[in-house]
């Protein structure tokens, strides 16, 4: 499990540099489409960590739960 989340670490890492990359050339380039898809790209640099940040948010709190589901269970025994 370890392993598969410092994979999915870089991978995040490396859409997110993707991310600014490409902002920063669709900032540069002029063209009626490159200034929407620097919106989009924008959009989605803020938005990926967000989601990722609620992600792992509701990770923990679902953990938590069933952690202290199992030891109600086994407190009752």
């Amino acid at each position: 499990m370890k392993n598969i989340k410092r994979i999915l670490s870089v991978l995040v890492v490396i859409l997110l540099a993707g991310m600014y990359i490409a902002s920063f050339i669709f900032a540069l380039i002029d063209s009626p489409d490159a200034f929407e898809c620097l919106k989009i790209s924008i959009g989605l640099t803020i938005l990926i960590p967000v989601l990722l940040w609620i992600y792992l948010a509701m990770f923990r709190f679902i953990k938590q739960r069933r952690q202290e589901n199992k030891d109600a269970s086994q407190g009752e025994s």
